[in-house]
């Protein structure tokens, strides 16, 4: 066998993989993509079939030639890069780059494993042109909009800012909750509660039974008076046990993670943002250095939307759970989950390569987070193959004049798949809604009760809480918006724009988010809208599948989107004119403060100007608002006065020095060269100022 190449895309996963391959074979990173298509032009001839002007990365040009040294003299060039969209267009690419169609082979690694590895190297594959198109039709698109909408934004609101076909409706979601929230109306309702006790023999804790029905219906209670009136029915009551429902109930474990699920529980659990959860998981992917043992691949595949898991894996979790956990824990048969329909099913579940690498075998080889997330990924997948959680949920029914009184509660009797993982928070509580939780005395029927506290409690209906990281995704997700590995992206651009902050983990959209979102509604409505992008993303789908030309796909769009093009400059306002309103009032005239754009950016700017012509520097707080950002305190000279005005003036500088200006700016805009001043007073204010600021320095 002769020599031959593999091209991965960084040089981690290359040194995992050489381990596995040996001398005959040279291992190459290509840094990721090799070929872009142009930053500054649109790069799509739309007149001749969308063809792409595709142009090497300036800061890829080393990496190439590298690859081209490596791929002179061998037999075979295997393209490994990452097995979805992405890696077969990076595939595609160093095909065309290297010239080397005749040696070329696609090797797919799922898991960076010596089995699975040498398996592929085996086995190689013919590279996907429908694969490798559908990547394309994505990027032609999201250029086709970025590129011509962002202009636009330019103009309207200011330089800078960005459109994007996913990233837009997503930013639309937050937007759309935040009025949902601003406009919604709480409505009064109340509750009745009752604190009970056993009345005779064993001392019990006290349990909470709360009102289920009045003279035999369901009751609402929709103020004090309707509250009162129970509560004034029941003066003297005696509390009775009617009834006590006892069945056993059972929970099963949770699917192994995809991306999807994979980010949100390390953001509900963890708090780690989604870029630095795939960030991780592609470290633990592609490679992590355990001592003697060299590089090792921890973790499958992360960009998945399948619960798909190989038999060998199933047979190696299964083994495990029973010398670990015992027979109990061990189901008949393999739990099997039923993949959403849409996914795509190309990768595995995510997943340890193998349970031979515990985490606390390799825990002083990793980082604090990388650990954590392993951790995760490795108790998740142990518990999707065990039995599930056994409670007793106890229902009482408590009589008590002419109302009933219902309590719930439940024990576990097996713990099941929590023996190995919990639940997030947000999981609990939702299967505690369903459970009742907390433990009941023995109750039987006619048993009296003893009653401790009566009381009635007013409550408001709460408005939808605004999206967390975890939250946006599955609501992406669910709405067939982007896809796995597209997710991390649109959550930090839209972070890294401005146009959404977080506040207690949640996003609430800034005035420039909400202006942005109104102004590509005015003049996109079709790109902003939620299930014209789903079926975009669907379309994609079909054109890896072979179903549809890419080109076709294309023209349905580009057509519509291209009069759209002609009609938006006029059909969106321009907030470089008239500015985005604030809540803000004017310190000198009381009008209302508008946002306005410079070349320094962002400003509050009086709605009077050009009459009133006060200004502020802005920030965005931690919770949304706008935080006018205070001057530096500046030295007041009350012995230097202005020349216009007569008023003090303060010592400022610009970047051609220190001068004077009048207090009375922005009205007085009065200055006073520094070293006309300092002669006038016969005395150095630099030197006055040097020593006033050693003296604030020293102890």
């Amino acid at each position: 066998m002769g020599k031959s190449l593999v091209i991965v895309e960084s040089p981690a996963k290359a040194k995992t993989i050489k381990k596995y391959l040996g001398k005959d074979f040279d291992v190459q990173a290509s840094f990721g993509h090799i070929v872009d298509l142009p930053r500054s032009k649109l790069g799509v001839d739309v007149e001749h079939d969308f063809e792409p002007k595709y142009a090497v990365i300036s800061d890829k040009k080393k990496y190439l030639a590298q690859l081209k040294k490596a791929a002179k003299g061998v037999d075979n060039v295997y393209l490994a890069s990452d097995p979805d969209r992405e890696g077969e267009a990076i595939a595609w690419h160093v095909v065309n780059e290297l010239n080397i169609n005749d040696k070329a082979h696609r090797v797919l690694f799922h898991e960076i494993t010596e089995k699975a590895v040498k398996e592929a190297i085996e086995h190689p594959l013919r590279l996907s042109r429908d694969k490798f198109e559908a990547q394309q039709a994505r990027r032609i698109l999201d250029r086709l909009v970025g590129y011509q909408v962002s202009p636009l934004l330019w103009k309207k609101v200011r330089k800078g800012l960005s459109a994007g076909r996913v990233q837009s409706v997503a930013l639309r979601l937050v937007v759309d909750r935040e009025r949902e929230i601003e406009a919604f109306n709480p409505v009064e309702y109340w509750s009745v509660e009752t604190l009970l006790e056993k009345s005779a023999g064993e001392s019990y804790a006290p349990f909470e039974a709360h009102l289920a029905k009045y003279e035999g219906k369901r009751v609402e209670l929709k103020n004090k008076d309707d509250a009162d009136r129970i509560l004034s029915s029941l003066d003297g009551a005696a509390y009775r046990v009617v009834s006590v429902e006892r069945k056993e109930m059972s929970r099963k474990a949770l699917p192994p993670f995809i991306t999807s699920t994979l980010q949100r529980e390390a953001s509900t659990k963890l708090n780690f943002p989604v870029k630095k959860t795939m960030a991780l998981a592609q470290k633990l992917y592609e490679g992590m250095e355990l001592g003697d043992e060299g590089p090792v691949g921890l973790i499958t595949y992360m960009r998945t939307d399948s619960f798909r898991v190989s038999e060998h894996a199933i047979t190696e979790v299964r083994d495990f759970i029973l010398s670990n956990f015992g027979e109990r824990y061990l189901p008949k048969k393999p739990n099997l989950y039923k993949t959403k329909k849409g996914a795509q099913d190309a990768h595995e579940a995510i997943r340890p390569t193998s349970l031979s690498f515990g985490p606390e075998s390799v825990k002083k080889f990793l980082s604090k987070d990388e650990f954590m997330l392993y951790k995760l990924i490795w108790a998740r997948f142990l518990a999707s193959q065990m039995t599930p959680v056994i409670y007793d949920q106890t229902a009482v029914n408590i009589g008590a004049g002419k109302c009933v009184f219902r309590a719930t509660g439940s024990v576990v009797k097996f713990d099941g798949f929590t023996a190995a993982y919990m639940e997030s928070k947000e999981e609990e509580d939702e299967a505690k809604d369903k459970a009742g939780s907390g433990e009941l005395p023995p109750l039987v029927k006619d048993e009296e009760l003893k009653l401790i506290k009566l009381e009635a409690n007013q409550h408001f209906t709460q408005p939808p809480p605004r999206f967390t990281e975890s939250s946006l995704v599955k609501e992406l997700e669910d709405k067939g918006i982007g896809r796995p590995s597209t997710y991390a992206t649109i959550l930090s651009t839209i972070q890294d724009r401005e146009y959404v902050v977080r506040e207690k983990r949640r996003f609430k959209p800034t005035l420039l988010g909400s202006s942005v979102s109104d102004l590509l509604l005015q003049g996109f409505p079709e790109v902003m809208d939620v299930k014209f992008t789903a079926d975009m993303e669907e379309n994609l789908d079909r054109i890896e599948e072979g179903e549809v030309n890419w080109v076709d796909i294309l023209k349905s769009f580009y057509g519509g989107f291209s009069k759209r093009l002609e009609n938006a400059e006029a059909a969106m306002t321009s907030l470089r004119r008239e500015g985005v309103k604030t809540d803000i009032s004017c310190d000198l005239c009381d009008s209302p403060m508008i946002i306005k754009w410079g070349k320094k950016g962002a400003f509050l700017s009086c709605s009077k100007y050009p009459e009133c012509k006060n200004a502020k520097r802005f920030k965005y707080g931690a919770d949304g608002k706008i935080e006018i950002v205070e001057k530096k305190e500046q030295r007041v000279f009350e012995d230097v006065l202005c020349d216009q005005c007569g008023k003090p003036m303060a010592l400022r500088s610009s970047r051609y020095g220190k001068f004077f200006g009048c207090t009375g700016y922005p009205q007085c805009k009065g200055i006073r060269n520094l070293k006309d001043v300092e002669k006038e007073l016969n005395r150095s204010i630099e030197e006055e100022e040097e020593a006033a600021h050693k003296a604030a320095a020293s102890p």
